[in-house]
């Protein structure tokens, strides 16, 4: 060990920095094509709305909005994620079992505080959200990641894992996952929330994307199969815009005052101002008309790429064709990898994400994420025939 690692705890030193953060740096120059970040189309940010939102802070309650405020949340705010949940999905829940967090990432990082000891297994999917990835590591060395079908977690490998590791608990996205885009077909939620149910793994189940379909039907979540050991994940940052900084946990009351008390000794609460201000959005705005124009121009922008693959990308190249959310699992024959395809990519001005780091055991090698959200059409084309290129020259190499 280094000298200067000596001032560290081992919990920080294993937890490896954001490698998507890190490719950000490069893909964010100008004349680079990025579908590396997981971002929003900042064209579609209601500015205007929010200007007029934040106009209505400021003449009504400014002072209170700059003020320190409840360390559950601001309680309007509460209600109504309450009661959407409760409209949409049938949840019998109250406000006093919503606690308004810092964007998704704190839930993630309080549940790990709250629920898992060092040595403790965590379980996820595998290839798994990054950022869930992080979280968990400063919280317990045991991650493991159980391997997704087309419809969801590999059954039989996450029984298993239940009933060989005994995880504390199991981390999924259900709803267009990040990153591969798949979502849980209906049995798939059944037997996972009944697994979870039987070997006593509580269910953290988060939702950044379930709103954003563009094609097939809504499905009930995972949690609605459970009476408790559950909780579920939501943010603002994929309908409303991701710098505000606000999202909440959904759980019962006992679990909620662990996380209390660690939100409390972490940021003693979200900004007062994000909550007011996407309250105040929210009351004088049909979110669900702004979704319908999300909706409208992610269906549009998955279906340029799809087709900009199929028109440039070799054969054997697989990509995946998910119903909603923002992305695109590509892999590569074996033997390939998208590391050095990476270089070669960043040359021709195009940016992508490697698919390694979503494994926490050295797999994905010849796996690669794309984001589509977050580039207009001539851009898609573009990039996909600039990246198709670089395919098409790499795979030569390896003939």
């Amino acid at each position: 060990m280094d000298k200067k690692d000596d001032l560290f705890s081992r919990r920080a030193l294993r937890v490896p920095r954001s490698f998507i953060r890190e490719i950000l740096k490069v893909a964010g120059q100008p004349d680079v094509i990025s579908f590396a970040g997981g971002l929003p189309h900042p064209g579609l940010f209601p500015l205007k709305e929010l200007g007029a939102a934040m106009e209505r802070i400021l003449e009504e309650r400014g002072p209170e909005s700059f003020q320190y405020g409840p360390s559950e949340g601001f309680g309007p705010l509460r209600e109504w994620v309450c009661q959407r949940y409760r409209r949409r999905m049938g949840l019998d829940i109250t406000p006093e079992n919503v606690l308004i967090t810092t964007g998704s990432q704190q839930a993630l990082d309080l549940v790990g505080k709250v629920l898992l000891n060092d040595g403790d297994f965590a379980a996820m999917e595998r290839p798994g959200y990054l950022g869930a990835i992080q979280a968990f590591a400063f919280h317990s060395e045991a991650i493991l990641q159980v391997p997704l079908a087309a419809d969801g977690p590999d059954i039989k490998f996450l029984e298993a894992a239940f009933r060989q590791n005994r995880p504390r608990i199991f981390y999924a996205i259900p709803n267009f996952q990040n990153p591969s885009g798949l979502t849980y077909s209906l049995e798939k939620r059944k037997r996972v929330a009944e697994l979870c149910r039987r070997y006593k793994v509580f269910l953290v189940e988060d939702d950044p994307y379930g709103e954003l379909r563009f094609a097939g039907s809504d499905l009930p979540p995972v949690a609605s199969f459970m009476e408790d050991g559950c909780m579920m994940l939501g943010t603002f940052s994929k309908t409303v815009a991701p710098g505000l900084r606000v999202g909440w946990i959904l759980a019962g009351e006992t679990v909620l005052e662990r996380l209390l008390v660690a939100k409390q000794a972490a940021d003693l609460h979200t900004s007062t101002l994000s909550q007011h201000l996407v309250w105040q959005y929210l009351t004088m705005y049909d979110l669900d008309e702004h979704i319908a124009a999300i909706r409208k121009v992610y269906g549009r922008q998955r279906d340029g790429m799809i087709q900009a693959i199929r028109r440039t990308f070799p054969p054997e190249v697989m990509v995946t064709e998910p119903d909603g959310g923002m992305f695109l699992w590509v892999t590569l024959p074996e033997g390939c990898s998208t590391l050095e395809l990476f270089e070669r990519a960043i040359k021709e001005k195009v940016a992508f994400v490697p698919g390694a780091p979503f494994y926490v055991d050295g797999g994905g090698v010849n796996t690669m994420r794309l984001n589509f959200s977050n580039a207009d059409i001539p851009d898609i084309d573009e990039g996909i025939k600039r990246l198709g290129h670089c395919l098409d020259r790499y795979l030569s190499t390896l003939a």
